[in-house]
């Protein structure tokens, strides 16, 4: 059995003040103008600071390690928009990605990535992932694609809508004891589709932070 994004009823029992929610069809090509949600959402301060790492200089952006081990591959294949604060929020989302990986692999929610580039309900739900993961006793293994990525800023500059597809086909949990690998036949449980709203932390040069994330299971608009 391959371990995937978590449905929403298992989030929400995970964490009851957790808004994960699934996207209605359509609802990412919505017009730029229109109101993004969680626009309005507050940053907090990264609680931990970066530990040392060998980790070559790449994979500390902001200073914080988000380096994964050789068999855990996060493809992001899309095209960075023009705008610098569209492109600087979609950096980091996909570092807010690669951070929940670090969490899972490390066991833990704690680790220094999680906390930077994570805030509020984007924090919450990294941490019930990775805690899902951990009691499974799953790490994970393999690649796992994101693409087709769609960027839109709010009026404030301050917030930005990060919008993507995920296949996770090639991307299998692996039991921590055995090192074996829960493999399973591709199929529509392979494809997500992500909206990470990323907010601008205030004092931190370029970073952005994860505050809200809205997921869309099994969809057929990213096969």
């Amino acid at each position: 059995m391959k371990h995937r994004t978590l449905p929403v009823a298992v989030a929400l029992a995970a964490a009851t003040s957790l808004l994960l929610t699934a996207c209605g069809g359509g609802e990412d090509s919505s017009k730029g103008g229109d109101k993004i949600a969680g626009a309005d959402q507050g940053t907090q301060t990264p609680s931990k600071s970066a530990e040392p790492s060998g980790a070559p200089a790449a994979d500390k952006p902001d200073g914080v390690d988000v380096s994964l081990p050789k068999d855990m591959n996060l493809v992001f294949d899309w095209d960075k928009p023009q705008d610098k604060n569209e492109a600087e929020a979609m950096d980091d989302a996909a570092n807010y990605l690669r951070a929940i990986y670090r969490g899972v692999h490390g066991r833990t929610t704690k680790d220094a990535a999680v906390t930077a580039y994570a805030t509020g309900e984007g924090l919450r739900y990294a941490e019930v992932q990775i805690n899902e993961w951990i009691k499974g006793g799953w790490t994970a293994t393999g690649t796992l694609r994101h693409y087709d990525a769609t960027t839109r800023s709010a009026p404030n500059g301050n917030s930005v809508e990060v919008a993507f597809c995920a296949d996770s086909g090639k991307f299998y949990g692996k039991e921590v004891k055995t090192d074996k690998i829960l493999r399973t036949d591709p199929s529509i449980e392979d494809f997500d589709r992500f909206r990470i709203i990323m907010v601008k932390f205030p004092t931190g040069k370029d970073l952005w932070q994860a505050s809200k994330v809205f997921v869309e299971t099994k969809a057929a608009k990213c096969q």
